[in-house]
C-alpha cells in the first residue's frame, strides 16, 4: 500500500501545515510591535514619549532654565503666551497658535530635572495636534542646548 494515499497520513500533514502557517502568520503579526518599539527607541535622542497626542520629555535642567528654553522656543515659532499658572509641581503655561490651543506643563522632579508635558489641541478640544507638541519640545530641547 502507498503511505502517500493514506488518509491518517494526509490528515496530519495538513495539520502540521497549518500550524506552519498559522505560527508563521502569529509571528510576522508580532513583527509590527517589534519593529514600532525599536522606532521608538531611535526616536529616543529626541522626543521622550508621546501617548494620546500629549508629549512627554524629561531634560537635564532646573525648571527655570527649562522655561526660559520654552519662552524662546515659543518666541521663534511666534506662538503667543496667553498666560502661566502655578501647579503643585511646577508650572503651566497656556499659548494660542492659529486654531490650536497650547498647554505646556513643567513639573520639577528635582533640582535639576525637569519633566515637561506639551499638547496643542485644535478649538473644541477633540483633535490633538502631536507634531505641535513635538515641535514645541524639539524647539525647547534646541534652545536649551545653545544656552547650555
Amino acid at each position: 500500500m502507498d503511505k502517500s494515499h493514506n488518509p491518517k497520513a494526509s490528515l496530519t500533514r495538513d495539520t502540521l501545515k497549518s500550524f506552519v502557517i498559522v505560527g508563521s502568520l502569529l509571528m510576522l503579526a508580532a513583527c509590527d510591535p517589534v519593529s514600532i518599539t525599536m522606532m521608538g527607541v531611535g526616536a529616543g535622542a529626541g522626543v521622550g514619549h508621546e501617548l494620546g497626542g500629549i508629549v512627554y520629555k524629561t531634560f537635564t535642567a532646573s525648571e527655570p532654565q527649562v522655561k526660559k528654553a520654552t519662552f524662546a522656543a515659543l518666541k521663534r515659532m511666534a506662538i503667543k503666551i496667553n498666560g502661566v499658572e502655578k501647579t503643585d509641581s511646577g508650572e503651566l503655561i497656556k499659548a494660542i497658535a492659529g486654531d490650536r490651543n497650547i498647554e505646556i506643563e513643567l513639573d520639577s522632579l528635582t533640582p535639576n530635572t525637569t519633566r515637561m508635558r506639551a499638547v496643542a489641541r485644535k478649538e473644541g478640544g477633540i483633535l490633538v495636534d502631536s507634531a505641535t507638541a513635538v515641535e514645541i519640545i524639539s524647539q525647547t530641547e534646541r534652545m536649551l542646548g545653545a544656552n547650555g
